[in-house]
């Protein structure tokens, strides 16, 4: 399945680069910037090589290297067969939080629904050996953000992985599950029957082709996507050490909110999220309030609440901010940016202003919502 605003052959050369061995996804990126698009990469001109600033040997890789055509030949026509879509950078369906991340997969292979570029994504990470203080968690955590209506995310492995996905399908939420290995097979395959049951409203997702066997070095590289795939992540119990706080790490780098369960002290499963809040890599949260305070989220059926113009006495500029967070909801100043091409500098004094006049509220995280 092609992507609508790139044309088969450009997704045949992106497919290619990323079974080129030795370039990985900022190295592609930097060859992407350089020559426009992918198959300029494998067709330039060797005089070309002294005004790049990457290993030549890469780049010879990637110009001889007939293997890479082969593969990609065979997975494309796998993923056509199997109704999988094929996803690359800057692509159409390519999901928009992770393609921000400076480290995003080159190529995604995804199976479900189009729930990617939700309103609201949530990954829950945990560890596998999940206690029934997290299992409870998972239950009723999950149960009270369903009037969020957030995608939950995370690596469908046992304990709390698994234990979310199925609180998501238990309360009718989609649920997207980021595999580390291809789309050929579903690990631990205990989790086969549930997989299936999320391409109903979720997905499957996954940066491996089709007969990548789950590796264990596979996994820590599936951890940053689960991170980036989402506006927060939250670690609800975990060891000091593991994949859960590899992913909380990740979301912490790609400057996205991280937030943890704290748990008993004696228990070697909470040591993780203990850990995280000591040391401010976490906010500390209990319950669905705390996240929407930290997050600025309301209820999705409150969202769209009226604005009352005549309350305000706003210039053109304020008027713009307003628009954005009615029409959005809150946002950091980031987008705020982007939108109203403001400058930073005058953006900030502006939002002073506007929280001094009581039309915006200021989160945490640089966030801003509508008073």
């Amino acid at each position: 399945m092609v992507s609508e605003n790139i044309c088969e052959e450009e997704l045949f050369y992106m497919v290619a680069l990323s079974f080129v061995e030795g370039v990985g996804a900022k190295t592609a990126r930097r060859l992407l910037d350089h020559f426009d698009n992918a198959k300029n990469i494998f067709s330039y001109v060797k005089e070309e090589r002294k005004s790049l600033d990457i290993d030549l040997t890469l780049i010879s890789k990637a110009l001889n290297n007939k293997s890479a055509f082969d593969k990609a030949e065979r997975e494309i026509a796998f993923a056509e067969k199997n109704n999988i879509r094929v996803l690359v950078l800057n692509g159409e369906g390519y999901p928009k939080r992770l393609a921000n991340c400076t480290d995003s997969p080159l190529v995604m292979y995804y199976k479900g629904q189009p729930v990617l570029d939700s309103l609201r994504v949530v990954s829950i990470v945990g560890s596998r050996n999940a206690s029934s203080y997290g299992r409870q968690i998972c239950r009723d955590f999950i149960k009270d953000m369903k009037a969020l209506d957030p995608v939950i995310v995370s690596g469908i492995a046992y304990g709390i992985d698994a234990y979310a996905h199925r609180e998501a399908l238990n309360n009718n939420l989609p649920t997207v599950a980021v595999l580390g290995h291809g789309l050929d097979m579903v690990y631990p395959d205990a989790h086969t029957r549930m997989a299936n049951e999320m391409l109903e409203k979720g997905g499957l997702l996954t940066e491996f082709p089709s007969r990548t066997i789950p590796d264990r070095f596979n996994f820590p590289m599936r951890n940053r996507i689960i991170a980036g795939l989402a506006d927060v992540t939250i670690v609800v119990e975990a060891a000091k050490r593991g994949g859960a706080l590899i992913t909380a790490e990740c979301a912490n780098s790609y400057h996205r909110d991280v937030c943890a369960f704290p748990g008993n002290i004696y228990q070697e499963y909470s040591e993780g999220c203990n850990y995280l809040i000591k040391t401010n890599r976490a906010f500390p949260i209990s319950n669905v309030e705390d996240l929407e305070y930290l997050m600025g989220w309301d209820p999705i059926e409150k969202r769209f609440k009226p604005i009352n113009q005549k309350k305000f006495s706003c210039n053109p500029e304020e008027k713009a901010i307003l628009n954005f967070l009615h029409k959005n909801g809150p946002a950091n100043i980031d987008k705020l940016i982007k939108a109203t091409s403001i400058s930073v500098s005058a953006l900030s004094l502006m939002l002073l202003q506007m929280e001094l006049k009581d039309l915006v509220v200021p989160l945490p995280g640089k966030v801003y919502m509508i008073k």
